[in-house]
């Protein structure tokens, strides 16, 4: 059966509108000039990416032609100082040295609606032109919603909790080989995500990882892409055995030292139901979510 067409669905013009202005909002200035976002993650609802997907190479392509087209107007010299009679008030914006990289993916929040676009930015440094090697420095996030209102906020990385902070240790100088949890914790869990490296005590014989929001809880909460689901697994310890097992909630997967966990969520008849499937985990770790973020997982036994 055709599902009914949304009632404000994402265009492809939008897409591409949405994605000039993003990178306009997130230049970052220089003293000598400014450096453009290059690498873009768009997120569609479900039903806008099935309408789109035949035409995305076009959406790209036409995206980055706006974006050059943009550079180029806003490096455009007025007509005072063209004549010399005023100063450049803002520094020439340089374009990304490895091109624009646009990514359009579906958005597997539960919350998002048709026509809802999200868009995440980051800029890439000239010393590491790869896809994804830019810090995710700054995070411009743009939403539509409903068709008609379009609002921005740029997300800088927030400070880390301190019950996730390792205090006073360069990233580097924190292998998670070294990784020993706390008196009293039953295991410590090491990552990096957009707001820097972090350390995790796990206090509780149940945890729950993920994105988070208004109505999901958790008590790992990682900034980073919509891949992650807001809740996208617990972690429970057995007060028995002292064994670990995961159970995945994602739309997107979670492997354990490389392998798929199966996935505890089906849905029937369009409802979201929890078959209750568990995987064990080692006592030391690699916990992956959605291939976007790793946790180094070691349990105090280990230690």
């Amino acid at each position: 059966m055709d599902r009914p067409a949304a009632a404000n669905p994402a265009t492809a013009r939008e897409i591409i509108l949405e994605i000039v202005r993003n990178m306009r909002e997130g230049l970052e200035p220089l003293h000598y000039s400014s450096l453009a976002p290059a690498i873009f993650h768009v997120y569609l609802h479900a039903d806008d990416m099935e309408r789109l997907r035949g035409i995305v190479p076009r959406i790209v392509e036409e995206a980055s032609r706006a974006l050059d087209a943009e550079i180029e107007s806003l490096n455009r010299a007025s007509l005072a100082e063209r004549l010399k009679l005023a100063r450049r008030g803002e520094p020439r914006i340089s374009p990304p040295d490895g091109g624009w990289r646009i990514t359009i993916l579906e958005n597997t929040d539960d919350d998002v609606e048709p026509g809802e676009i999200a868009i995440y930015s980051e800029l890439a440094l000239p010393a590491k032109p790869d896809f994804g090697a830019g810090a995710m420095t700054k995070r411009i996030a743009t939403r539509r919603l409903g068709g008609t209102q379009t609002s921005y906020d740029k997300a800088p990385a927030a400070a880390p909790d301190p019950q996730t902070e390792v205090s006073g240790v360069a990233p580097s100088a924190i292998p998670a080989s070294t990784a020993i949890p706390d008196p009293g914790a039953f295991a410590v869990i090491e990552y990096e995500d957009a707001g820097g490296r972090k350390r995790f005590q796990m206090t509780k014989e149940q945890i729950v990882v993920g994105r988070g929001g208004r109505d999901y809880w958790t008590d790992l909460k990682l900034e980073t892409l919509p891949d992650v689901s807001r809740e996208h697994f617990r972690l429970r310890r057995d007060p028995a055995s002292g064994q670990f097992f995961l159970k995945d909630l994602s739309r997107l997967g979670t492997t354990i030292n490389g392998d798929k966990v199966p996935s505890s969520i089906e849905f029937v008849d369009g409802e979201k139901r929890d078959r209750n499937v568990e995987a064990p985990v080692p006592e030391k770790a690699r916990i992956g979510l959605a291939n976007v973020v790793f946790l180094e997982f070691r349990s105090a036994s280990n230690s």
